[in-house]
């Protein structure tokens, strides 16, 4: 064959490729029967259709209201519960639950972005997490991933991004993703080079570290540029710096093994709550408790560790690697301080909670044991049967209000007509049974289906690749 030939047929399947993708992403399809949770909170609706075209909703309601015009794919939902695709508020896509992060940042830097981070973000979708915050990594891989998801050369949840953290100094070895603060003016030049790679919100750590300057410059300049500041809240005074230097969203519990949060902290906590609008909006915290809750139990019965839903993407070294590195969870210095930090995690949950902070789904997803495909609907679980939010309330906190806190409730995060196509099923009533979730049955993101009947849809996948 010449080479003009080859060069020739190389075009036609290319143009039949990209004719197909673009079939396929302005398909039309119905989906019917299943009960309809829309992300507000509203009374469920059975026996329910929702129209799709292309990678919008344009109408939702029952069999009886809706008729289902000609041209639309049918997909049965019958006996499933239909629901918003789930957000995933604290997410690491650089992480597969390696537990040696010494050997991980040293061994991994060159695998993380064609490797680590795309078959995260695949196991991520396919857990119905159409939607992610990616929380700390280095800033070129951050960026990549987020454009490559973008523009269709890989599939995963849209992301939100804020590369590396921002801190007092670095941890040796970790400069790469963790960015050391030297005063006021490069605490500015910092968030805008963030800002200008294309991050969506900064990170900061261990704020109570910095010089008051240095902080409350991260802040100032993360909102004239319109990102919102995410922050630990692991000791007292990150807290209450924090609330004083306008952190929009705070993550984990923190606190160690201390009992509760002392008066002070929920003073300036219910202070902050009580003024609501006035000072932009709620406040927002992530707890990320599951990993911490669960961890005795993993401990004993480490049978989870064997889903071989963490494999995909990864390769055979890649996943030796992490195998051997967890054979013994009870080896793991990770997490000998856990035993004694969960007996308070009731108590400071529901603190957050009573205060009136907005809570959001979040997990720490790839940190040691923590697995991409099983971190979101564990937490969810947590929430659940162990702190008693009911599920509602909980998938709300990972639909609706993650879309509220990133400002992009208007375009999804719930099923309303005009909003994107990201819709998951589940066989059952998610309601009632809420470890339902582990097996999601359906997975759609923009109209594209990337999971049917419980299994990865490959085609899905390999479009635009």
């Amino acid at each position: 064959m010449t080479i003009q030939r080859r060069n020739y047929l190389f075009l036609i399947i290319m143009l039949l490729s990209t004719l197909s993708f673009k079939a396929q992403a302005q398909q039309k399809i119905a989906l019917v029967g299943g009960t309809l949770i829309d992300g507000l909170g509203s009374t469920p609706v059975y026996d329910s259709v929702i129209l799709v075209d292309g990678n919008t909703i344009t109408a939702t309601g029952t069999q009886s209201e809706i008729e289902i015009p000609e041209g639309y794919q049918l997909v049965s939902t019958e006996g499933k519960t239909v629901m918003p695709g789930l957000w995933e508020m604290h997410a690491h896509l650089m992480l597969t639950g390696h537990s040696d992060y010494k050997h991980w940042d040293v061994a991994y830097p060159d695998r993380l972005e064609d490797e680590i981070m795309p078959a995260s973000a695949e196991q991520l979708l396919l857990a119905g997490v159409t939607t992610a915050r990616d929380l700390g990594a280095p800033l070129k891989e951050s960026a990549s991933i987020k454009e490559r998801i973008n523009n269709g050369e890989l599939h995963g949840p849209r992301l939100f991004v804020s590369g590396p953290f921002l801190q007092h100094k670095p941890y040796r070895g970790t400069e790469n993703f963790r960015w050391g603060i030297d005063g006021p003016a490069d605490a500015r030049n910092k968030v805008r080079k963030l800002h200008d790679a294309g991050m969506d919100v900064v990170k900061l750590v261990d704020q109570d570290e910095m010089s008051r300057a240095e902080a409350n410059a991260i802040v100032e300049e993360a909102h004239k540029l319109g990102m919102k500041v995410v922050g630990h809240s692991h000791r007292p005074e990150e807290i209450r710096l924090g609330l004083e230097l306008g952190i929009d969203n705070f993550e984990h519990t923190g606190l160690a093994t201390s009992p509760e949060y002392p008066p002070s902290v929920m003073e300036a906590l219910k202070e902050r709550t009580a003024t609501g609008r006035v000072r932009g909006g709620p406040l927002y915290w992530t707890p990320t408790i599951e990993g911490l809750w669960n961890f005795d139990e993993l401990r004993k019965n480490p049978e989870a560790t064997d889903n071989p839903c963490w494999k995909r993407g990864l390769k055979e070294d890649t996943i030796a690697d992490i195998q051997q590195s967890i054979e013994h969870p009870d080896r793991l210095l990770y997490f000998q301080l856990t035993p004694k930090r969960k007996p308070t995690l009731k108590r400071k949950f529901h603190q957050l909670r009573d205060a009136g902070v907005v809570l959001m789904i979040g997990t720490d997803s790839g940190i040691p044991l923590k697995f991409h495909c099983q971190s979101t609907w564990n937490e969810m679980e947590v929430w659940v049967n162990v702190m008693g939010v009911p599920m509602m309330e909980t998938i709300q906190a990972a639909t609706y209000w993650p879309s509220k806190f990133m400002g992009v409730e208007e375009e999804w995060g719930t099923i309303v007509p005009g909003r994107l196509a990201d819709i998951i099923a589940i066989k059952g009533d998610a309601l009632k049974h809420v470890a339902l979730m582990q097996n999601v049955d359906m997975v759609m993101k923009s109209g594209v289906i990337y999971k049917q009947d419980g299994l990865p849809v490959e085609e899905s996948f390999q479009r635009g690749k």
